[in-house]
C-alpha cells in the first residue's frame, strides 16, 4: 500500500485545493485553543498543518504514509515538522503528546482500524480531542447512486461511514462527549461527516 500512496502522490498536480476546504478548515479551527498541540495525521502537503500554526498552535506536527507527500509538504511549508510514518504500525509518538488530534478524509483509507484508533487515542493527553472528517454514505446515498458508485474495487476507500457507525466506533474505544453532524450536502444527503471526541480524563 506504501507504494500504491507513494505513486498517487507523484501523479498529483503541483497545485491542490483541498476538498471542502472551507467546511473543514472551520471545523478545525473552530475547535483549537492556542497553546494547542496538534497532530495533523494525514497531512498530505501540509494545508491544515499550515492552518493549525496559523491559529495558534503551539506546536503542531504532520504525519503522512508517502515520502511523497512529506517532500511536498516540506517544500511548500519549510517552517513547519513533518514526519514519515509506518502505513500500518504504531505511531512514533510519546503517549499523550497532543491536545488535539485532526485526521481528515483519512480514516475511510484504514485497513486495522482498531488498532489505528488505539494509536490516535494513546497519544491524545487525558482530556485531548480528536477531530475527524470523512465521507458520508447514508442509505439514501446508496440508494440513488449505488455502492459502486462510493466503492470502486481499485480505490483506496476501505470503509464507509455512517454518522451511526462513526459514532458507534468512537464510543467502542471509550471516548466521550461524542458529537457526530453533517458537514456538507442536504439532511439525508449527506456530503461529509465531521466528528468530536474527547479522551477521557483530566486535561492538566
Amino acid at each position: 500500500m506504501r507504494d500504491y500512496y507513494e505513486q498517487l502522490w507523484q501523479r498529483l498536480p503541483d497545485s491542490l485545493q483541498p476538498p471542502e476546504f472551507n467546511a473543514r478548515s472551520r471545523t478545525l479551527t473552530k475547535e483549537l485553543k492556542p497553546g494547542d498541540r496538534v497532530l495533523d495525521l494525514g497531512c498530505g502537503e501540509g494545508t491544515f498543518t499550515q492552518l493549525a500554526h496559523d491559529a495558534g498552535a503551539a506546536q503542531v506536527l504532520g504525519l503522512e504514509v508517502a515520502q511523497a507527500a512529506i517532500d511536498r509538504a516540506q517544500k511548500a511549508h519549510p517552517h513547519l515538522s513533518f514526519a514519515l510514518v509506518p502505513f500500518d504500525g504504531p505511531l512514533p509518538l510519546e503517549d499523550a503528546s497532543f491536545d488535539l488530534v485532526w485526521v481528515s478524509e483519512v480514516i475511510e483509507h484504514i485497513a486495522d482500524t482498531a488498532a489505528w484508533l488505539s494509536e490516535v487515542r494513546r497519544v491524545l493527553s487525558p482530556g485531548g480531542r480528536l477531530l475527524i472528517t470523512t465521507p458520508a454514505h447514508g442509505r439514501l446515498r446508496l440508494i440513488l447512486h449505488g455502492i459502486e458508485r462510493y466503492s470502486d474495487p481499485q480505490g483506496d476507500h476501505l470503509h464507509l461511514y455512517t454518522a451511526r457507525s462513526l459514532r458507534a466506533l468512537l464510543a467502542d474505544f471509550d471516548f466521550e462527549e461524542i458529537d457526530v453532524r453533517a458537514l456538507t450536502g442536504l439532511p439525508l444527503l449527506r456530503g461529509t461527516l465531521a466528528a468530536r471526541a474527547v479522551r477521557p480524563g483530566r486535561a492538566f
